[in-house]
Formats: C-alpha cells, sequence, structure tokens
C-alpha cells in the first residue's frame, strides 16, 4: 500500500475515533425530553407543565416538550410511558390519584411500581365551582337541591377515580346526595361541560377557576384552610375534608440511570430558584412547593394503603 493510502486510512481510523469518544463524552440529555401528560389540555396538569417546560430548558440544556395522551381515566399516557426505555427521554407528569388509587379499583397494564418519583413538582386543593349564573349561590344551596331531586344535579369530573371525581363522590356521600356523574378527559374538557351548561358543578383547581375570570362561582374549598378568603372550606361548613390534596409528580420508567436521574433532579431544584418560574405560578395560583424523589417515595407507599381503605368506603355505600 502506497504511503499516501496509508496515511489517509490512519487519518480517516483517528476521525472515526474522535468521534466515537466525542459521541460517549456527550452529556444528557442529548436530545429533547418527551413529559407525556395522561390528561386533556386546558387541566392544571396542562397549565403547571406549559410554565415549567418553557423554564426548565435553561437548567437541562435541552428542551423538554409536552406530549397530551388522554384516555381510559389517565390508562392510555400512563401506559405508554411504563413500556418507554428508561433513558430519561419519556417522563410521566402525573397525579396521586391515578398513580396509587386506580390500582384498587380496576387491572391496569401496569402498576405503581413500574414508575419511580422524579419530583413532587407542587400540590393543589380544588374547590366546588359552579356558573357564576347558577341558581346556587351556596353550597347548601346545592345540594338540597340534590336531596329533593335525586339524580337531577350533573357533577361532571376529570375522570373516574380521579383528583376531581373521588372528593366529590365522598361530598355527595356524605351529604347524603344521589346526582349523576359524568367523566371527561382531563380538567379542560371538565371545565367545557361546565361553562356550556352540560353540568351542573364541578371540582376545579386554583390555575383552572383563574382562567375563566368571571364565569364561576366558588363554593366551597376543601382543604383545611381558605383557599380563597370569601369562601369557606368544606370543614367550615361541617363536612370532612377527605382526600382533596392533589400531588401533581413527575415519574419515569423505573430503572432510570441513576446519573441521568440527578441530572433532573438537579434541575428542578435550581427552577425553584428562578424569579421568572415563580412570578409565572404565582399568576397561575399555585404554588411551588417541590418534593424530591426519595422522600415523596414515602408517601406513595402510605397512599395505596390509605386509598384501598378510601375506595371500599365509597363503594360500600
Amino acid at each position: 500500500m502506497k504511503l499516501s493510502k496509508l496515511l489517509r486510512v490512519a487519518l480517516g481510523a483517528t476521525v472515526a475515533l474522535g468521534l466515537t469518544a466525542g459521541a460517549a463524552q456527550a452529556e444528557y440529555p442529548e436530545k429533547p425530553i418527551t413529559l407525556v401528560l395522561p390528561l386533556g389540555a386546558g387541566g392544571s396538569h396542562d397549565l403547571n407543565s406549559r410554565v415549567f417546560t418553557s423554564i426548565i430548558p435553561q437548567y437541562l440544556e435541552n428542551a423538554m416538550i409536552v406530549k397530551l395522551m388522554p384516555g381510559a381515566s389517565g390508562q392510555t399516557g400512563t401506559a405508554a410511558v411504563a413500556k418507554a426505555k428508561p433513558d430519561g427521554y419519556t417522563l410521566l407528569f402525573t397525579h396521586n390519584f391515578f398513580d396509587q388509587l386506580q390500582q384498587h379499583v380496576t387491572k391496569l397494564p401496569y402498576t405503581p411500581d413500574d414508575f419511580e418519583t422524579v419530583v413532587r413538582l407542587n400540590y393543589a386543593v380544588p374547590s366546588i365551582v359552579v356558573l357564576a349564573s347558577s341558581p346556587y349561590k351556596t353550597l347548601k344551596d346545592m345540594l338540597d337541591f340534590g336531596k329533593a331531586n335525586p339524580n337531577t344535579l350533573k357533577f361532571g369530573h376529570s375522570g373516574n377515580w380521579g383528583a376531581v371525581m373521588v372528593p366529590g363522590a365522598l361530598l355527595l356521600s356524605e351529604a347524603g346526595v344521589q346526582a349523576t356523574l359524568i367523566p371527561h378527559k382531563g380538567g379542560g374538557p371538565t371545565m367545557k361541560a361546565l361553562l356550556s351548561g352540560d353540568v351542573d358543578f364541578t371540582m376545579a383547581f386554583p390555575s383552572v377557576i383563574g382562567a375563566q375570570g368571571d364565569k364561576l362561582r366558588v363554593l366551597a374549598s376543601l382543604g383545611t384552610e381558605r383557599t380563597y378568603k370569601d369562601v369557606p372550606t368544606l370543614k367550615e361548613l361541617g363536612y370532612t375534608p377527605s382526600v382533596g390534596l392533589m400531588n401533581r409528580v413527575v415519574l419515569a420508567p423505573k430503572g432510570m440511570p441513576a446519573d441521568r436521574m440527578k441530572k433532573l433532579r438537579d434541575a428542578f431544584t435550581a427552577m425553584q430558584k428562578d424569579k421568572t418560574y415563580g412570578s409565572m405560578m404565582k399568576k397561575l395560583g399555585e404554588n411551588t412547593e417541590l418534593m424530591q424523589g426519595p422522600e415523596y417515595e414515602g408517601e406513595r407507599m402510605e397512599q395505596s394503603k390509605n386509598y384501598e381503605k378510601l375506595v371500599k368506603a365509597i363503594t360500600s355505600k
């Protein structure tokens, strides 16, 4: 072989090795991360995700893209992530009711053990809302009507055994009201149903309520403290606050490399100090109470036990 040809071969091999080494040294994430929401557009998860996915790329050095996959009360999107490769490029943005409660009411194509928590982004407490033009001025007005007219009230919710259906069903049961429960594919479609008059009431979170301006009337909130200054809590009205707290969590398929998990958690942690993020979340009416994955994993274990008891309480009525 001629010397010139040998040099070209050697040079080509050197370049190839250099490219291979460069690829091996590239840091995660090398491409955009897909964030799957098992809920429809316009709900509180959608609104929250649009905020944090616009900020977190600064700390990940790559994009995080929202992908809505509603259906089957959250199972469609959740199943898709459960089957995804645990490489950190497909994540799930869900909540505690889908994550831990559903296993006790239906057979799922996955289990909670198929996932591990990246972070709990924040939490939210729902409120009972009707149209501003509704004849129900107070929660008592609505429940009294429901008692006198069984199965007449239409309760719209975001999916069976979800963050709206569960506390709503508990309230109706405790109040002795028989209502018609109508499921939708997320908080956004549920709100559209309320605004169009297809349902009489629903439960919604601050970000969704705030987006409607003066179109809604809030009758009560679920927490132990008032969400709105002039609106009573269920506890104040003599009802059990129950399990209205919704934890918004980012989950990953189990088996994700530890260094990639750390990169994600560090990015979410750094984002908490971002002034723009804080300002945008405040405008939504949402908090920024982040909880790291290992800490929240302890809560997940307890949730399953509590939800099993809860399902028995509802279904035995």
